[in-house]
């Protein structure tokens, strides 16, 4: 069972420790292809990998307050723009874009092949109350589609039109409202970014940890495929020692006393042993000596047969 057990562990277990080296040389050699990779990797300091370990869970917490925090202002950002979604549809002239387009009532035939995108207000309002995640992700995409609305009634009517002046009057309308809150989104997506980037950092971090944990376990395991190895190595050297002088004179009178086919038997055993031994002739010579050295210690009954 022993021997079963040393096998499996030097046969399947390079396998494994193949892969897991092969991880750890991939994630480093990557990392020195990226400048904004840390470079920390390969040559951070044990005691600097044991301190980085000790506050990851803090920057685990850190991260998710920062998104909470993120999802907080945002949340306040749409509230900010809630009031100018209100202050647009309460214009006398918003009638007309409250609702989607009326294409057959109106009779306009080729609205379609004009208009890629349509859009109205009950649209927009109905996006941002979706609680199915369809909703919008941030105020510049509500802005676009207001936009989008006075847009697409300047490009379908001519510029004397009343929906056409009316269009632009609204847009203008809007985009002071919405310069007013501009600063406020800019300053949001500025932060954004710049815990976007920490995160970013954090995450390599975490992977610089996890790579460093397994190059130790790695080189642990390969300290132990070592010890098996040695063991093994001395198992067979057990198991084919040098014949002693005694077996060597044993085995030398036992040969004088075979039979022809015990002799071709003998005689097979030490061309297995010795590849460069040639039994030509009638009388062959032996050299126990060279015969014996490092073979498997087989000894006087190999060649006596059964007694």
């Amino acid at each position: 069972m022993s021997m079963i057990r040393t096998g499996s562990c030097l046969f399947h277990g390079p396998i494994h420790l193949e892969h897991k080296l092969n991880e750890v040389e991939q994630f480093y050699s990557s990392s020195t292809k990226h400048p904004n990779t840390p470079k920390s990797g390969s040559t951070m300091k044990e005691k600097d990998r044991e301190k980085f370990l000790a506050s990851f869970n803090k920057r685990q917490q850190d991260a998710a307050h920062r998104e909470a925090a993120a999802a907080e202002r945002m949340q306040e950002l749409m509230h900010e723009f809630g009031k100018i979604l209100r202050y647009m549809t309460q214009q006398k002239w918003a009638g007309p874009f409250m609702q989607p387009v009326d294409v057959v009532g109106l009779k306009l035939h080729d609205y379609y092949e004009v208009i890629e995108k349509p859009m109205d207000f009950s649209t927009i309002i109905s996006k941002v109350e979706a609680k199915d995640g369809t909703g919008y992700k941030n105020v510049r995409e509500i802005c676009a589609d207001v936009r989008l609305i006075f847009k697409n009634a300047m490009k379908y009517n001519k510029e004397k039109h009343d929906v056409h002046v009316m269009a632009k009057s609204l847009l203008d309308k809007f985009e002071t409202r919405w310069l007013q809150l501009l600063p406020k989104v800019d300053e949001e997506e500025k932060l954004r970014k710049e815990e976007e980037a920490e995160m970013q950092l954090d995450m390599q971090h975490a992977q610089e940890a996890a790579h460093a944990k397994m190059a130790r376990d790695l080189s642990f395991e390969l300290d132990k495929v070592d010890t098996h190895l040695e063991e093994l190595r001395e198992m067979v050297l057990q198991k084919c020692r040098k014949m002693t002088t005694e077996e060597k004179k044993r085995l030398g009178s036992a040969m004088t006393r075979l039979s022809p086919d015990d002799i071709n038997k003998a005689l097979e055993i030490v061309a297995h042993n010795d590849p460069t031994f040639q039994a030509v002739g009638e009388i062959v010579e032996v050299d126990i000596d060279a015969q014996s050295s490092g073979a498997p210690t087989r000894g006087p009954d190999a060649v006596n047969g059964p007694h």
